[in-house]
């Protein structure tokens, strides 16, 4: 077994036994669509403790040359972005956006990809606000995938960026997270995010399934608030 407890034999197995009506041709596509999904997570694994690192007071020099690139290549890597406060949980909701996006073979990720990312990380609270609020997790997901733009004909290699509409939900998340006096942006507040980008795909799901702005800023809150006392009083 890896470092990581995965092998290649595991790998194979799950996807067999997850299309096992699939032909070679379909199974090699799923395989490099997965391929990818790998890649984006080893980036983020490898930023995660980049900047542990760095708060750790290591320099980009150091850091370089733990990666194995120079001092620039890895400072230009690792510049402050959009998702430098995000949780772990958060970027790996992007990853499974991604993917998704992938998936559905479009060229750009959209707020409803963004919505499918919240959707697949159940350890979550925006997963748990979705479940709590909306109804059965099918139920969601089958208004996402529903309001998902029409299949393109082929799976888009390497970076796929976001449209306009999910630059500005990942703005909102910040700005959400700064109303309630959070230093993170957790799944949360990327919700929130989706929910205060008026007119993108993604508010409008939410809207039919019940929920706005003002009530999951309410939701999140209070249980934000509910966990910190439990762990005050423990």
């Amino acid at each position: 077994m890896s470092p990581l407890d995965i092998s290649l034999a595991d790998l194979i197995t799950r996807l067999d036994d997850e299309l096992p009506d699939a032909d070679a041709l379909s199974r090699v596509s799923e395989a490099r669509l997965r391929a990818q999904t790998l890649s984006d997570l080893g980036d983020q694994l490898i930023d995660h403790y980049v900047s542990k690192a760095k708060r750790n007071g290591a320099s980009w020099t150091e850091i370089g040359d733990a990666i194995g690139v120079s001092k620039q290549a890895a400072q230009q890597r690792h510049a402050p972005g959009p998702f430098e406060r995000y949780t772990d949980l958060n970027r790996h909701c992007i990853v499974l956006a991604q993917e998704a996006a992938r998936t559905h073979k479009h060229d750009s990720i959209g707020t409803e990809h963004l919505l499918l990312g919240l959707l697949g990380e159940p350890r979550g609270l925006a997963y748990e606000l979705l479940i709590a609020e909306a109804g059965p997790e099918r139920r969601v997901r089958d208004a996402i995938e529903e309001a998902l733009p029409p299949a393109g004909e082929k799976a888009p290699r390497g970076h796929i960026p976001f449209r306009p509409e999910s630059k500005d939900a990942i703005g909102q998340a910040g700005r959400a997270a700064a109303d309630l006096g959070h230093d993170w942006i957790g799944t949360e507040h990327s919700l929130l995010g989706l929910a205060r980008t008026e007119g993108s795909p993604a508010a409008r799901i939410l809207r039919d399934l019940g929920l706005t702005a003002d009530g999951l800023r309410a939701a999140v809150g209070n249980e934000v608030a509910r966990r910190s006392a439990d762990r005050d009083a423990r």
